[in-house]
């Protein structure tokens, strides 16, 4: 049980600490040292952790999946967002479309490093306790659904999300206002699209859906990049 919940929550912070830093890193490259100056340029998560998104969310799910199948299957939760000054950016537009991509963009990255550390596990197997290779491939299956996970969730077409953020920059400006429009709405209406109405709705399942349809054939594709062939 511990192994399990220090696999499951260690992925997590991974995954969402180097999420947020990929923004930050992104648009200091691109001209705006906000997050710098406001010491949220980091690695350190205490400096990312929100409440609800790093805590309460992803506690919850642990718990309940514990409780009912004894395994974690699905990590899900966010950071605190990494200030970002679009006008600083030498180009906003596209600048914010590159800063909003590199969220995603780093979660897709790791994906695939843990899928070719697990080589790295396979060839020092023999020498390892049982349990501590069984734990590492664990926390290496756990860490590449995670990090796929959650870029396909940010890549919601949907402000503030990252994917909203991108579609702003690549529509036609009165589109693109109209889409921007939403973003103080975007997490009221996400959580109400993924969360609510789905305990609401029999069969209304969009997160499940995402999960199934997107991003496991993504992660399949990632474990054949990795060299692992496709999985059963």
């Amino acid at each position: 049980m511990f192994g399990e919940v220090a696999a499951s929550v260690l992925s997590a912070i991974l995954a969402i600490t180097l999420h947020e830093a990929a923004h930050g890193y992104a648009a200091k490259a691109l001209g705006d040292d906000t997050a710098a100056r406001m010491g949220r340029l980091s690695l350190n998560p205490i400096r990312h952790v929100d409440p609800v998104g790093t805590l309460l969310v992803p506690g919850i799910l642990l718990a309940s999946q514990l409780a009912t199948i004894g395994r974690v299957e699905v990590m899900f939760g966010w950071a605190k967002p990494v200030p970002v000054d679009i006008w600083k950016l030498r180009n906003p537009r596209w600048g914010m479309v590159l800063v909003a991509a590199a969220g995603p963009a780093i979660n897709f990255g790791l994906a695939w490093a843990f899928g070719l550390a697990a080589h790295g596990v396979e060839v020092v197997a023999d020498s390892l306790p049982q349990d501590v290779v069984e734990w590492a491939y664990r926390f290496i299956a756990l860490s590449m659904l995670v990090n796929v996970v959650l870029a396909c969730f940010n890549l919601l077409p949907i402000p503030p999300l990252d994917g909203g953020r991108i579609l702003v920059g690549i529509l036609p400006a009165p589109a693109a206002r109209a889409v921007a429009r939403t973003e103080r709405a975007g997490l009221f209406l996400v959580i109400l699209l993924l969360f609510v109405l789905p305990q609401l709705t029999d069969g209304f399942d969009p997160l499940g859906a995402l999960v199934r349809h997107v991003a496991l054939p993504i992660l399949q594709a990632i474990f054949v990049l990795s060299g692992h062939g496709t999985p059963a």
